[in-house]
């Protein structure tokens, strides 16, 4: 019941992780803080007298609070990591006032590499066939995508990640909570493949000033912050901001000077964010993180693991998703490769699941 405690402390101190561990180093448990008198409280002299007064109205009004969290959570199949758990995301405990407990569904990723990718709601095509390859080539390595599941480009990234590995979704409200409303089938799906996290109490709404704290646990979670397409004062330079604070890797996808909608990734590039044009970009920062190159394909309740070889992940990194290629095009693209290989190879790419060719012969990836 302890992580019960302390989630309930997080909800009625609205995320002062500061006068919580001060809490904590004095009554040691959650449970003895939510136990002991008001007057002991207060004697503690760690809250201010409005911290005291909020603390107390709340308490003498919901005494059962984490109690009735712990049934609610029980309920609907809402797991708990508290940040002195084993499964609580590793990376997120380095960033300063790291949430103490965690609400998700699902399973955390904490075996893979996690990197998070962020942009604009206002998604352009550009935008979006920047997102399905670059999402579909790192889940493709073995990356798990992190990203918040608002409209736009975070969608299009947990999508494309999901079609080939996994992804988990941080939201701004409850984990019981769909929103936007329009992506309840996907949370479920990331549920199913990866997690959906929360530091917020299931029922809490989608309250605007949650969501700048919910983007420094998507900076906190990743290794490095990929932003796809954003505007100069885009929500996602927020999550960057985070993300430099933790002493993350900035990466950012150039767009048109004329755009903007690529006004704010240019001025990351220009400011000193590392510029991608292909997944290799970020995966060469990472080669000691990301060893195992694996493709996940789901086929009924049979799960099955697919490691490419190099000539395959050549193949696979000039297809594109939008622009089918002929055979020939992906020969003279690999310069030099035996064309009769790469029809066997493309064959059995397909057979695979990986990729799909039109009634031409031309070929795209998934």
């Amino acid at each position: 019941m302890e992580k019960y405690y302390l989630a309930a402390l997080q909800h009625v101190f609205n995320l002062s992780e500061g006068v919580i561990g001060k809490l904590l180093d004095h009554f040691k448990t959650g449970e003895n803080i939510w136990q002991v008198s008001p007057r002991e409280i207060k004697g503690s002299n760690i809250l201010s007298d409005t911290q005291f007064k909020y603390y107390n109205d709340f308490h003498r009004k919901n005494t059962d609070f984490p109690k009735q969290l712990a049934e609610k959570c029980q309920k609907l199949k809402i797991r708990l990591t508290s940040i002195h758990d084993e499964d609580y995301p590793p990376l997120l405990k380095e960033i300063f006032f790291p949430p103490y407990v965690l609400f998700y569904r699902g399973t955390l990723q904490n075996d893979l590499p996690r990197l998070a990718m962020v942009g604009s709601r206002k998604i352009t095509p550009y935008g979006r066939a920047a997102a399905e390859k670059l999402g579909r080539e790192l889940a493709a390595q073995g990356v798990c995508i992190i990203s918040g599941a608002a409209y736009g480009v975070d969608t299009e990234c947990h999508k494309s990640a999901l079609t080939i590995g996994t992804t988990e979704a941080v939201l701004g409200c409850g984990v019981d909570i769909a929103y936007p409303s329009s992506n309840r089938k996907l949370l479920d799906e990331i549920a199913e493949k990866g997690a959906v996290l929360s530091e917020y109490v299931p029922g809490t709404p989608p309250i605007k000033t949650n969501f700048p704290a919910r983007n420094r646990i998507i900076a906190g979670m990743a290794m490095g912050i990929l932003v796809i397409e954003a505007m100069e004062r885009s929500g996602s330079l927020i999550t960057v901001e985070h993300g430099i604070n933790a002493n993350r890797d900035i990466f950012a996808v150039p767009g048109s000077i004329f755009s903007p909608s690529s006004l704010g990734c240019n001025k990351l590039i220009q400011q000193g964010a590392k510029l991608v044009l292909d997944s290799e970009d970020i995966i060469s920062e990472y080669r000691d993180k990301i060893k195992i190159k694996t493709l996940s394909k789901k086929n009924g309740n049979i799960e099955k693991d697919f490691v490419l070889s190099a000539e395959e992940e050549r193949i696979y990194a000039i297809l594109k998703p939008d622009i089918p290629l002929s055979v020939d095009d992906i020969i003279y693209k690999l310069h030099g490769s035996s064309p009769a290989n790469v029809a066997f190879l493309l064959l059995q790419m397909e057979l695979r699941g990986l990729v799909r060719s039109n009634d031409a012969h031309y070929y795209r990836n998934l």
